[in-house]
């Protein structure tokens, strides 16, 4: 086993890796419906109460592959003010991790159809490392779990106009040590200050149908660039079918559906990888329940 070690170690470091830079990172295929988790000012912008369940399994076919499962919630609770909560858990090879995340916001009214939401976010993530998992044996890199928590701060603005709306946000503000060892094999992640921005506009066509494009960026220091550019349309504010490329990474096509008076929402989404990794798997599934109560 302990020829294998480099291995185990090559593959931790991806895994820790990867998730020590998606600490409220939005690598979600319907982000749309997932706003708030990396942007307070989301909180309250729809004025009523809206509920989002999620679930993303990543790189179907490899085992201990990501898994995301994602609980959001978000209220206006008066003229101006709107609350939020969001629970994120990740789970990728030994690495267990939790972030969990209240909100608030503010609305500045800028004219009749035209809002400003400025939006603050507080919470922290609990991280937990069962490295006995890992199956090497009389290794002092691998003799200890690892489990921490790590506060975190974040802040949004969110203009929401009829028919168009730009986002602009920074959900972890700190720079966090994740994990550090000391060995002959020492390893180390942290959390890096991340920064989003985007966009979405609605273009109508006739009474039945209207096209949505949106846009959203995110930038994190030491990574490059990811973009995701999406293309949908609607039927009647009843079924939207589309499209999402994510520049250099991956492409998605979703569908989802409103029923019970636009009281619950259903969508589904598929993601194929374009880099060397989606050779190895069969691709993401990503499924969400959305609940409104107006």
């Amino acid at each position: 086993m302990k020829d294998f070690t480099p291995i185990y170690i090559a593959v931790l470091l991806f895994f820790v890796t990867f998730s020590a830079k998606a600490q409220q990172d939005p690598h979600f295929s319907l982000y749309k419906y997932n706003m708030n988790v990396v942007n307070p000012a989301y909180a309250g912008t729809n004025d009523h109460l809206e509920a989002v369940v999620g679930v993303r399994s990543q790189w179907a076919g490899i085992k201990d592959a990501p898994e995301t499962y994602n609980f959001n919630i978000n209220s206006a609770i008066g003229k101006n003010v709107g609350v939020g909560l969001s629970v994120v858990n990740d789970k990728v090879f030994v690495l267990d991790e939790t972030h969990l995340y209240a909100d608030f916001s503010y609305k500045i009214k800028l004219a009749e159809q035209l809002d400003l939401h400025a939006g603050i976010k507080a919470g922290g993530s609990f991280l937990n490392i069962n490295l006995n998992e890992v199956g090497i044996e009389s290794d002092p890199l691998f003799s200890e779990n690892v489990s921490m928590f790590n506060p975190n701060v974040g802040l949004g603005f969110y203009l929401k106009g009829e028919r168009f709306y730009v986002t602009l946000s920074a959900p972890s503000l700190l720079a966090n040590d994740r994990f550090e060892k000391d060995g002959v094999n020492p390893v180390s992640a942290s959390d890096d200050q991340q920064f989003y921005v985007g966009g979405g506009y609605a273009i109508p066509l006739n009474d039945n149908f209207k096209l949505q494009p949106s846009v959203l960026g995110r930038a994190v220091s030491g990574v490059p660039l990811s973009v995701d550019i999406t293309t949908s349309a609607w039927y009647k504010d009843r079924l939207e079918l589309g499209a999402n490329y994510r520049l250099e990474e991956s492409i998605t096509a979703f569908l989802t559906t409103n029923f019970m008076n636009d009281t619950l929402s259903f969508g589904y989404a598929f993601e194929y990888t374009t880099t060397d990794v989606g050779t190895f798997n069969n691709g993401s599934h990503e499924v969400i329940l959305k609940l409104r109560l107006k």
